[in-house]
């Protein structure tokens, strides 16, 4: 294989793939990607085996057709070293060579038919969904998403498609968010993104794509880049169930407000205390230590009585920097019960702490 390529090109390709490498065992042929020359165009892919990621681009000079490996953060580290020239890529005998004018570096090969298949596409379903519309609502379920949970279906987020409406839902047990998505669908089915995979969709759906699936994969793809996840395989909880049919309180809220009086507290400790009066909302700090913090706006909530909530501030926040809209709604049945915080069609339930 023997390529000329912008080194621009070249580095932000290499940027895209660095996610996808196995970094721990630098032995495995998962650390290097592999380089592909195919037809006019030059492809490179990255992968741990969980997910994966092809980027190509026709921007290339292709002098001889051929295929390498080279390890992926090596290569980066070299290209960024490079001035913003041509950089040409030329494999002999188990070497890839990089040279660009007097500059000339050595990089050993792995053989590239050991390079782990990506899945096709071939007659898998497809779904259709906007990718900005796509990328909006799982920036707003991430946070809800577990880490190292024992029951893996919670480390990643729901996909639910049925009905002409698709449902991204999240929880860590403790909330749960969910953003519903009116959309015309063709099939009814469930999908469990892992949640690296969710963190990669952010940085990478800008372009339109197209999103194929089966049990055990989700392949995502563009004009420039297929990327590929595993599937979890498990059964989400029953969401819907947690979701409350009906709040007795609704009241209309200033997420600037809201968001400035939680900070305040916060700074003494995460867990807080609401209680909303019937002319104020009272906000105070929630720590066994001899510190406290407090702090009151005025608003006529429409309560009769006191009713106060006991939570970790976080998830409160979370949810209000994730929403576009200057209000949002806070449902409520009692003191010590769980609440729902509501804009548009983002939805996240709290569980309280006991006090």
């Amino acid at each position: 294989m023997k390529v000329s390529i912008k080194k621009s090109i070249l580095e932000n390709m290499l940027l895209n793939i660095q996610p996808y490498l196995e970094k721990k065992d630098l032995s495995q042929i998962t650390s290097h990607v592999l380089l592909i020359t195919e037809e006019s165009q030059f492809v490179i892919k990255a992968t741990d085996y969980e997910i994966g990621l092809c980027y190509h681009t026709p921007e290339v000079k292709i002098i001889t057709a051929g295929n390498a490996t080279a390890n992926g953060k090596k290569l980066l580290d070299i290209i960024k070293s490079l001035k913003d020239d041509e950089v040409v890529l030329e494999t002999i005998n188990d070497y890839l060579y990089i040279k660009q004018n007097s500059s000339k570096f050595k990089l050993p090969m792995l053989n590239p038919s050991d390079f782990p298949p990506f899945p096709q596409i071939d007659a898998k379903p497809k779904f259709d969904i906007n990718s900005n519309t796509l990328v909006r609502s799982i920036k707003k379920i991430a946070p809800a998403i577990d880490s190292n949970n024992p029951k893996f279906e919670l480390n990643g987020s729901l996909i639910d498609i049925k009905d002409n409406s698709i449902n991204l839902v999240a929880t860590d047990t403790k909330r749960l968010a969910i953003v519903q998505l009116e959309q015309p669908t063709e099939h009814n089915f469930t999908l469990i993104i892992p949640k690296k995979a969710i963190s990669e969709i952010q940085k990478l759906f800008f372009d339109t794509i197209e999103i194929f699936y089966d049990e055990n994969t989700l392949i995502a793809s563009s004009a420039h880049f297929t990327f590929y996840t595993k599937l979890i395989n498990g059964k989400f909880p029953d969401y819907q169930r947690i979701i409350p049919k009906n709040k007795n309180y609704r009241i209309l809220l200033s997420r600037e407000s809201m968001v400035d009086s939680i900070k305040q507290i916060s700074i003494i400790s995460p867990e807080i205390k609401i209680t909303f009066k019937p002319e104020k909302i009272v906000f105070e700090s929630l720590n066994d230590d001899n510190i406290e913090a407090k702090t009151e706006i005025e608003f006529k909530t429409g309560l009769d009585s006191d009713i106060y909530l006991a939570v970790n501030s976080r998830y409160i926040l979370d949810f209000l920097s994730n929403i576009e809209n200057s209000n949002f709604t806070l449902g409520f049945n009692d003191s010590g019960l769980p609440f729902t915080l509501e804009s548009d069609n983002f939805t996240t339930i709290v569980m309280p702490i006991m006090i």
